[in-house]
């Protein structure tokens, strides 16, 4: 693996934890602020950290996987 494709790896998992922080504060601005009347809100809102955070887990684990493949090969 080149030094650039571990970089854009590295790159994706970050973005990929700025969204997952991004969900998990809107999950828990709907708890702490609009809950109960927002109720209906939280399958949606769930999903999507949910989501994203999984997304965040896959992506960091192929760079870590991706950095380990590269410092075996120096």
């Amino acid at each position: 693996m080149t030094e650039e494709e571990l970089k854009n790896l590295q790159k994706a998992a970050r973005k990929a934890r700025r969204i997952a922080t991004e969900k998990a504060g809107e999950l828990h601005d709907l708890v702490e602020d609009r809950l109960p009347a927002a109720y209906e809100e939280i399958p949606d809102i769930a999903k999507q950290t949910y989501d994203s955070c999984k997304a965040w887990a896959d992506a960091e684990a192929a760079y870590q996987a991706a950095e380990s493949g590269a410092a075996g090969e120096r």
